[in-house]
């Protein structure tokens, strides 16, 4: 993978007067700063008083099986602590389904995402594209099992190798058409990142996810994620890698800044972040950690 070292790159914004309206969706830009510019950096230097105080937070090894960015396939299993401890019944929670409608009474989610869902589908509306359903949601093992059997490795994957097991995933459809034709699925090719959500399973990528085109299903990664994935074109697969080759990359999304940083983690582990910045923590299902810290 090609190192990036002082890259500054600006999305142009799209353009759509529902997504200028929302605070989250316009501009992205990016820089990291590569291995090189940190060793060339001076290693000893004189605090001033612009230098923000660090705090040490601990990270266990069960932290890298936890979070938005857990990769899960078929070599990269969900661990029990993965789960969504926030999953809901959708059917049955008339608020977080307004704007769009579920396929029957069985449709689980985080409510998190389903929130951030919501939030997504409500703005589409605003330009007329308002015949969303979801599909799918939320598995457990023992559903995933049964899917695994009825339709075979072909179409389905073992219990506890998908991501509809985590509870992030979720396979959304249109009541209108298919979604490759549908204005539901062409609204969420070029907005979805806006809200933390990627295509994750694209067309051009089948080699690189295993998995082949599935213009339905979508995962909530959260922001700046989605926004630098979207911008390089990256899977969550090489967004991974890339994290791993970089180390830290920071990340400018609508005038709110973000830096992510890459931690090994094989045991207990210190890791340094701001004092009195917000951040969130997930690990990548393999081998690490990425710190996020906030704006």
């Amino acid at each position: 993978m090609k190192k990036w070292v002082f890259l500054l790159v600006m999305l142009l914004p799209l353009g759509c007067e529902a997504i200028q309206q929302e605070p989250q969706a316009v501009n992205v830009e990016y820089s990291n700063m590569g291995d090189q510019a940190r060793e060339a950096a001076p290693q000893k230097k004189a605090p001033t008083k612009t230098q923000t105080k660090a705090q040490t937070i601990k990270v266990t090894k069960s932290q890298v099986y936890q979070g938005n960015l857990l990769l899960v396939n078929k070599q990269y299993p969900v661990h029990e602590e993965g789960v969504t401890a926030d999953v809901v019944n959708l059917f049955r929670d008339k608020e977080l389904t307004q704007g769009y409608v579920v396929l029957d009474k069985t449709i689980r989610l985080s409510q998190d995402v389903a929130q951030k869902f919501q939030t997504m589908v409500n703005a589409a509306a605003k330009e007329g594209v308002s015949s969303f359903m979801i599909s799918s949601g939320y598995r457990d093992n023992k559903e995933q099992g049964q899917l695994y059997k009825s339709m075979g490795a072909d179409y389905a994957l073992p219990a506890g190798y998908s991501e509809h097991n985590l509870g992030l995933s979720l396979d959304i459809g249109s009541t209108q058409t298919e979604m490759n034709r549908a204005p539901e699925g062409k609204w969420l090719q070029k907005n979805a990142w806006a809200y933390g959500f990627i295509l994750r399973y694209p067309k051009d990528k089948t080699e690189i996810t295993g998995i082949k085109y599935e213009p339905w299903h979508f995962r909530y990664v959260g922001l700046p994620h989605s926004a630098i994935m979207q911008e390089k074109n990256l899977t969550l697969e090489q967004y991974l890698d890339f994290l791993k080759e970089q180390k830290k990359v920071s990340a400018t999304v609508e005038g709110k800044s973000y830096e992510v940083s890459y931690y090994p983690v094989s045991g207990n582990t210190s890791i340094p972040v701001p004092v009195g910045r917000s951040y969130e923590l997930s690990g990548n299902n393999m081998d690490g950690v990425i710190v996020t810290l906030l704006p």
